[in-house]
């Protein structure tokens, strides 16, 4: 049926362009000179009668004739030469050179084209992409054709650190701690076999009380030894952290990605989706999930698709602040605190803010025992953010988390 349609189409626009560069002009046909010396006898009539009509005067008639009579004069004389039997100028060229295209066309395609491809129905797509999430290679497959991480060379000294905590975890393999520390440090240094290795280790090591983050660092790092594929033992342990923190980060992440791996991009736009709306702005994947969530939604039919903007990073204590405050006695260090939600609530009320410092405003006042006025400040921040359903949703989460529903 395709082919049957695209050439029924190239014929139709082949034919429609090739008949007018081929068509014979003889006497069967009216010259164009015979139609012109119509119009101009037409244009004489009508100068005669804006002059009955006196809409012109007489020596602007004289002269719209003289005029008009020179252009009969020419059409005439190229009427009586006759017309002859020939195609129109270029004709055999221009029709070769559409030939030759076509042609070539179907040549490029016929190279670098998938004719013989048949359809494919969303069933049959759905169906393919489950035979291939079956059919993912093993975790030893995988590492065999990873390509190795590209990492900086150590400095001598690093290395010999690094040497001293293998052989130390080598002597007492048993150590949760031991093995945790060689599973960061080999992932630094590239080695990711032997990080994933470590991690499972440490997995193994604290049994059940292993926490979903636990579980989420294997699936990344065994992911990340197999090239970046969810192999089968990733998404085990991917899954594992989801019975265990059904909120986990990163493991929702790799729940997305693995639908991305499979074929299904549809699936995976709501879970990264939900991702964007909480933030995770220091996550290691939020640029990829941002980069790439537009594209996601076209795939899952959100044409209208907006992402949600980064919030700014509000104003706070900065870390000599934080170290002086750890210094203080407790009296001091309540009213410095006091101090700085007074001054929040002083610029909120004079020069405003985004709804993400009203919202800390209100968390700080509950936070301070400031019930009745947190409530204040919360009514004062739905009223001024209300034509604002994105802002007033901020609102009213901080309101819901601090029990002021």
């Amino acid at each position: 049926m395709f082919w049957i349609i695209c050439a029924v189409m190239s014929a139709i626009v082949a034919t429609s362009i090739a008949l007018p560069l081929l068509r014979r002009r003889g006497a069967g046909e009216e010259p164009a000179a015979a139609y012109d010396l119509r119009i101009y006898r037409d244009q004489l009539r009508e100068v005669d009668r804006d002059l009955e009509r006196r809409v012109i005067e007489p020596t602007e008639a004289e002269r719209l004739r003289a005029e008009i009579g020179r252009k009969v004069l020419a059409a005439d004389r190229a009427l009586s030469q006759g017309v002859s039997m020939r195609r129109a100028p270029g004709g055999i060229a221009a029709f070769a050179v559409l030939l030759g295209l076509m042609l070539a066309g179907l040549w490029l395609y016929q190279r670098i084209g998938h004719p013989d491809m048949p359809d494919a129905p969303i069933a049959s797509r759905i169906a393919l992409a489950e035979a291939f999430y079956e059919n993912r290679p093993s975790q030893a497959e995988a590492e065999k054709i990873a390509p190795k991480a590209a990492r900086p060379a150590p400095d001598a000294e690093y290395t010999a650190l690094i040497e001293q905590l293998r052989a130390a975890v080598a002597k007492n393999p048993d150590d949760p701690r031991g093995q945790e520390l060689l599973a960061l440090h080999e992932e630094q240094l590239g080695n990711l076999v032997a990080a994933k290795a470590a991690q499972e280790k440490l997995v193994s090591l604290r049994a059940e009380e292993a926490s979903a983050d636990d579980f989420a660092r294997l699936a990344g790092l065994t992911s990340a030894a197999a090239g970046g594929m969810i192999t089968h033992e990733a998404e085990a342990a991917m899954t594992r952290a989801l019975e265990l923190d059904p909120m986990n980060a990163q493991a929702r992440f790799m729940s997305g990605l693995i639908q991305i791996q499979i074929g299904r991009p549809d699936q995976a736009f709501p879970i990264w989706a939900h991702l964007l709306r909480e933030g995770h702005e220091d996550a290691s994947w939020h640029g990829l999930v941002r980069s790439a969530i537009e594209d996601l939604a076209w795939f899952a039919g959100e044409a209208n698709y907006t992402p949600p903007q980064i919030a700014p990073a509000l104003p706070g204590p900065d870390a000599d602040a934080m170290a002086a405050a750890s210094e203080m006695a407790p009296e001091d260090r309540q009213q410095m605190i006091e101090g700085m939600v007074r001054g929040l609530e002083t610029r909120l009320a004079t020069q405003g803010g985004p709804p993400e410092e009203w919202a800390r405003l209100i968390s700080a006042l509950v936070v301070l025992g400031q019930n009745d006025h947190a409530r204040d400040i919360y009514g004062e921040a739905r009223t001024r953010f209300a034509a604002n359903p994105e802002a007033l949703g901020v609102i009213e989460a901080a309101g819901q988390e601090s029990g002021l529903q």
